[in-house]
């Protein structure tokens, strides 16, 4: 009776320990020795990568999307029972008075470099987080954007949750997806130029090289003129912009200022009116949670080629 008791004492002992999940987090690995209980989420893409993995009965809450106008009726059905928490970036005390021991955010969606909530400050409260991982070139220097920045928070996010199983299946089914579509997709040889309009008349706030558009632009046969921008979603300057010439134009929906309002703007700006895509009307919208990592990215990936080719 006495060895029964020993090996399991030493089986209690060591379970801890093998429950611990470790996942890299843009330059940090994080280490949970229990799936989170009471999550936060912030913004509109990131709250729908932790619904379509099922995690809504782990929410405490989400925080970010009403005060930028990005929920729709899709995600409003998803949400209903959850408070918003913050309608934009949450303090730390808000955080800390829903008791969350997990928040998921990024850096630009939820969190500033050097500001209150980080995950060195959220730490001492036993609040962890994981990063989004198209936010980590604001930390340090990450590859160019592709689809697999998206298919790796859900799966990494699976790992956390100890729902891998289902993080995987999830993210096979896209890839396939993706892939038979692609297969289908019938190009020119040279691809599109695309410009992507976020916001902003006096200067246009856009997508650079490590925002998700340029992936799901070239995943739909096209090149984002500003592929060589070392940025992700900054501000240039519309000379810039004329000098490229795209194509095609890509506007983020979202907000106060409507996608009607932003062809037009680009329409009647005589300097505008000269590129291709405004002389030529091509103007295709993708709602901000297509435009943003997360689980609408292959349905917007269909929008544009669509769009480009036709098809």
């Amino acid at each position: 009776m006495k060895r029964l008791l020993t090996a399991l004492a030493l089986l209690l002992s060591v379970s801890p320990a093998l429950a611990e999940t470790t996942v890299k987090s843009c330059n940090r690995d994080v280490t949970f020795d229990h799936p989170p209980k009471a999550a936060v989420s912030n913004d509109v893409n990131l709250t729908e990568m932790m619904l379509v993995l099922g995690l809504r009965d782990r929410m405490v809450g989400y925080t970010g999307i009403s005060g930028w106008k990005t929920l729709d009726e899709k995600m409003r059905e998803g949400i209903a029972e959850l408070p918003e928490l913050s309608e934009k970036y949450p303090s730390k005390e808000v955080l800390i008075g829903a008791d969350a021991d997990f928040y998921f955010a990024g850096w630009n969606y939820g969190m500033k470099v050097g500001g209150e909530v980080t995950p060195e400050t959220l730490e001492p409260f036993g609040i962890k987080v994981y990063e989004l991982t198209e936010s980590c070139i604001h930390i340090g220097g990450k590859p160019k954007v592709t689809m697999e920045d998206m298919y790796n928070d859900l799966l990494n996010l699976g790992r956390i949750f100890d729902v891998e199983d289902k993080a995987e299946a999830l993210v096979a089914g896209y890839r396939q997806e993706l892939e038979e579509f692609r297969a289908t997709l019938k190009t020119t040889s040279e691809p599109l130029k695309v410009f992507v309009y976020d916001s902003g008349e006096e200067k246009p706030f856009t997508a650079g090289r490590y925002a998700m558009p340029t992936a799901l632009i070239e995943a739909a046969g096209g090149v984002n003129v500003l592929d060589d921008f070392e940025k992700s979603w900054a501000t240039i300057d519309w000379e810039t912009v004329v000098e490229k010439n795209p194509d095609v134009v890509v506007i983020v929906n979202y907000g106060n200022v409507t996608a009607e309002q932003k062809r037009n703007f680009m329409r009647s700006n005589p300097a505008l009116a000269k590129i291709n895509a405004v002389k030529n009307n091509r103007f295709v919208t993708l709602d901000y949670v297509q435009a943003t990592p997360g689980p609408r990215n292959i349905e917007a990936v269909k929008t544009l080629a669509s769009a480009f080719w036709g098809q």
